[in-house]
């Protein structure tokens, strides 16, 4: 359902547009057009210091917020001196080399200054599509924010090829997003949302304030990239929200050209919100009920049981038999003493270190596996409990 753009009194026939302040973890995307000139490869400084500065204010309100970050390739250009024009694969992997360095340290240099310590990831598509390259990039993620550091994500074009990579961070931010359980994507783009037509090719085109589902008439409504640094167009963006949605997580598109844009957002500026009906957990929660072939069962003790009903995470402890072959983040069956299904969940283990701590308390892991594990076998956060 679309809410079309004539005033304000558009959004009252339907659902309201969120504000800002009602999330708690947030991830924003920035484009390379946005981050450096298109001319001379530099910087944009005081635009970068406006957003660092909204970032420092939602992470001082107790919000955790990670950013997707392009810019490598365009920075590597300029350092470089490399002609306009596309690169070839190779010299586009050998641009980010360069590029990155200098992209690191611009956002370690901007946080810094708001007393914010930043963290580098660099992805490529199989760490967010092969599951325990996937739990890796997010146990970092849940560490970084944990330490009340910003992740700063860009996709790790020094390494990725054509036909492996996202190509474009809209679909990469909507996919962290998704791996960090965050409630809100911000595109910050160069465009202030979804317009009816291409506004470049349409005078009298309006923008669409508010999405409430994505059909196929919001995705006829997807035009072509804004700018030669940009590698993603609308369609792109499209794509990440569908993405983000389905996940639990709301999207917002939002002009980036303008100084304070997180800012603007919370006024109520132009922008497009995308809304899912779901939340990050009860999505990841009927993804695990229902989308995943369990690869091995977990048999448990009453005590478990009952400590499972009330709402809390399986330790080893409460474990008494372990069945199947599977690895860390592979879907189980969890079952009572009886032999009846308790629930699913998210193992933490492989079957084989599994087997050793089973019936065990959480503090003897170190010295059974000689590392240290997560004290849970499953995460409330990765289990599902059905009915008794």
């Amino acid at each position: 359902m679309v809410v079309p753009c004539r005033s304000d009194e558009a959004l009252s026939m339907s659902r309201k547009a969120p504000s800002l302040a009602d999330f708690r973890r947030l991830v924003v995307k920035v484009g390379s057009s946005l981050l450096v000139d298109s001319d001379g490869g530099r910087l944009h400084d005081a635009w970068l210091a406006s957003l660092v500065g909204d970032i420092a204010k939602l992470h001082r309100s107790k919000r955790d917020v990670l950013v997707v970050s392009s810019g490598a390739i365009a920075l590597g250009r300029a350092v470089l001196k490399l002609p306009p024009g596309p690169l070839k694969l190779e010299d586009s992997q050998a641009a980010a080399a360069v590029g990155q360095i200098a992209l690191a340290r611009t956002w370690s240099e901007v946080l810094g200054r708001e007393g914010i310590t930043a963290g580098q990831l660099l992805l490529t598509l199989q760490d967010t599509e092969e599951r325990r390259r996937y739990l890796n990039a997010r146990s970092t993620i849940d560490k970084l924010l944990e330490w009340r550091a910003v992740p700063v994500i860009n996709e790790n074009d020094t390494v990725a090829t054509n036909e492996i990579r996202y190509g474009d961070n809209d679909r990469l931010a909507a996919r962290v997003a998704t791996m960090a359980s965050a409630d809100l994507l911000v595109l910050l783009s160069d465009v202030d949302g979804l317009y009816d037509s291409p506004p470049t090719e349409n005078a009298t085109a309006k923008l669409v304030p508010l999405v409430e589902y994505i059909t196929a008439g919001i995705e006829a409504m997807a035009g072509a990239a804004g700018s030669e640094l940009s590698r993603g167009g609308m369609h792109t963006k499209i794509e990440a929200a569908k993405m983000a949605t389905q996940a639990g997580t709301h999207m917002v598109i939002a002009s980036g050209r303008i100084a304070h844009p997180l800012e603007a957002i919370a006024s109520g500026a132009r922008c497009t919100w995308f809304l899912t009906p779901a939340n990050p957990i009860t999505a990841r929660k009927k993804w695990i009920a229902g989308s995943l072939e369990p690869k091995g069962i977990l048999t448990i003790d009453a005590g478990a049981v009952a400590a499972l009903r009330s709402g809390k995470s399986l330790l080893p402890a409460g474990v008494i038999q372990v069945d199947g072959s599977f690895a860390r983040g592979d879907a189980v069956v969890i079952r009572g003493p009886d032999g009846l299904e308790v629930g699913r969940g998210l193992v933490a283990y492989d079957a084989q270190d599994a087997l050793k701590i089973k019936g065990r308390p959480s503090a003897d892991i170190v010295s059974i596996l000689g590392f240290g594990g997560r004290a849970e076998m499953v995460h409330r956060d990765d289990l599902v409990v059905g009915r008794a």
